[in-house]
């Protein structure tokens, strides 16, 4: 393998570092928002009177079930950006192990 080659392996690496990265950093914060609604859920369940949603800077009366309604909504929305995202770092970290042996394999035998 001639050094350009080995050059590119390393260069494909680093994109790969900071696409997993960039995922994790969206896992976290998808993950920090599916808790805020988990604590909104808990609060809408306890309210027994007027309920008020923000929507841009304003205060809006809203039907508790309507309420209910569209933080489950925005939930199962979360969930599915959660699974997609855990699939990607799941499958790109495998394909950075793999690569990342591939490349230690290579400088090995380079130095032998």
């Amino acid at each position: 393998m001639d050094r350009d080659q080995i050059e590119k392996m390393t260069r494909d690496y680093q994109v790969m570092q900071e696409q997993l990265q960039s995922l994790a950093i969206q896992k976290e914060q998808f993950s920090g928002q599916k808790e805020e609604l988990k604590e909104a859920m808990s609060e809408l369940e306890k309210a027994a009177g007027k309920i008020y949603v923000a929507i841009g800077g304003v205060m809006v009366e809203q039907k508790k079930d309507e309420a209910v309604k569209s933080v489950k909504e925005r939930q199962e929305t979360l969930d599915m950006r959660l699974s997609i995202i855990t699939k990607q770092l799941d499958d790109l970290s495998k394909k950075e192990k793999s690569l990342r042996e591939e490349i230690t394999t290579v400088l090995k035998d380079m130095k032998q």
